[in-house]
């Protein structure tokens, strides 16, 4: 069957179908991003944490490293960092979710349709 046999309805569906798979790929992506940086976010809060008080911190800005004030200061920021990746994450997944019900939706669409216009052709 070729495209120009399917009706103008069911390659709507289609381009929605790669254009929601393509959705979910981005999503995933930008989720497991998301963790990697959680994943070093705990890391360092770890490092900081088992570090002394009389050990110095620095951090990286840009190129170059800079001596912190001490290491209140910087487990506050880490942490202030993870809430807000863990609220992104939270989100992506959610997206993520939804978008891959749409997905679901869609495919069964598609597959139904192309019973049909396979059955009429």
């Amino acid at each position: 069957m070729t495209e120009e046999q399917l009706s103008p309805q069911l390659q709507d569906q289609i381009s929605r179908l790669q254009q929601t798979r393509s959705q979910v790929q981005m999503l995933a992506q930008q989720r497991q991003q998301v963790e990697l940086q959680l994943h070093e976010i705990d890391e360092a809060i770890k490092e900081v944490d088992a570090a002394g008080e009389k050990t110095p911190i620095f951090k990286s800005i840009g190129a170059i490293l800079v001596k912190t004030k001490g290491k209140a200061d910087v487990k506050k920021e880490l942490e202030t960092t993870k809430e807000s990746l863990q609220l992104r994450k939270t989100t992506l997944e959610k997206q993520e979710g939804r978008s891959r019900e749409k997905l679901t939706e869609l495919q069964s669409k598609v597959e139904q349709g192309l019973k049909l216009a396979g059955q009429g052709g």
